[in-house]
């Protein structure tokens, strides 16, 4: 209980849920959550103009939709707490009281399952511009060789989605940038996450040439999203030695104590979260409250998640940017998640408590 004492003292911001949710970017799931709902909404609309209607008596019933709303939500949104207040039949759909961390979504959903809508567009009433978002100045210091290390959790959609966006930066810059993934110093999705991450953790630490290709093909697991299974596959597929890999991973488990914290709840962070602690020093050092948070020569960078973003914010903090920061790269965020065939707006959401 005394190093979950110092961990909410080393990271109160974070942990103060309310005002964090108020003012704060990465427990937003309900913040996220609204960010797709005016994209998804503009799809309502057409998809009852291209598909036939169905009428007030076929489709599934409402806990059939409540079961299916709820399952797909729980992908959708790992960790984060989801609920339906209420259902409600509309005639050709239904209408759903989502409550996503705890704001309150009129959504709406095909009477047969097969789109859910989180909120509808009132179009009678006016537009209104919006004003464009500034940009925050960040005085991130110039190096030749800048240091590059973006903290995740292996298995948060928003640390995925970072991590796909900074891979082609990564690869095209090379040797002109210290570039490492660490890891957040608490999990939030499970036994599979730590496990995962004490995985990536010693193929990064003792064979650091085949750790950027592990990742990418980790991160293409749409089917498993993220299971062990993939995880083998890749390392066979990249010949990763797997007998240096396990002795590195018992050794570094006994080090952290990462299992051992894992199997005492008591020692969770607010006895929710199992502590990881492979890079508990530099999340100190930095303030980091969760996945993703991208650090550029020691200060916090809000680079966008698309790859050209993320090659300008590191090319910028070159004292002399070399050739490679000229090369022309995706302007498009990839999607949250597992995969590499979606893409998504501009988001700041993360994982985190």
């Amino acid at each position: 209980m005394d190093q979950d004492k110092k961990h909410k003292s080393k990271h109160k911001v974070y942990m103060e849920h309310s005002e964090h949710k108020k003012h704060k970017t990465y427990a937003t799931a309900a913040w996220a959550f609204g960010i797709i709902a005016l994209i998804l909404a503009i799809a309502l609309v057409v998809s009852f103009l291209m598909k036939p209607s169905i009428s007030a008596t076929t489709g599934i019933s409402e806990d059939e939709l409540r079961t299916k709303t709820m399952a797909y939500l729980a992908k959708m949104l790992p960790g984060q707490a989801v609920s339906i207040d209420s259902i409600k039949d509309e005639g050709d759909m239904y209408s759903l009281k989502l409550n996503v961390a705890g704001r309150i979504y009129d959504s709406y959903a095909r009477k047969d399952g097969s789109f859910l809508f989180p909120s509808g567009i009132d179009m009678n009433q006016p537009i209104e511009a919006a004003a464009p978002t500034p940009t925050q100045p960040e005085n991130i210091p110039k190096t030749d060789k800048p240091v590059v290390e973006l903290f995740v959790m292996s298995h948060c959609p928003y640390g995925t989605q970072s991590e796909k966006g900074i891979l082609p930066a990564a690869k095209t810059l090379g040797d002109k940038v210290d570039f490492k993934i660490r890891f957040v110093y608490y999990a939030m999705h499970g036994e599979k996450e730590i496990k995962e991450q004490l995985t990536q953790y010693c193929i990064q630490k003792e064979q650091n040439t085949k750790y950027l290709p592990y990742l990418a093909c980790f991160l293409n697991d749409t089917a498993g999203q993220g299971s062990a299974t993939a995880s083998d596959a890749c390392i066979a597929s990249l010949n990763i030695d797997k007998t240096a890999l396990e002795s590195c991973k018992t050794a570094s488990d006994e080090e952290f104590s990462i299992m051992k914290s894992f199997n005492d709840q008591a020692s969770w962070l607010s006895g929710r979260f199992p502590l990881f602690n492979t890079d508990k020093a530099l999340n100190e050092k930095y303030a980091v409250q969760g996945s993703p948070t991208l650090v550029i020569n020691g200060v916090q960078s809000n680079a966008g998640r698309d790859s050209a973003s993320y090659l300008a914010a590191i090319c910028n903090a070159m004292n002399t940017p070399s050739a490679e920061c000229q090369t022309q790269l995706s302007a498009v965020s990839p999607g949250p998640g597992f995969g590499y065939d979606s893409t998504a707006a501009a988001t700041a959401a993360g994982c985190g408590v």
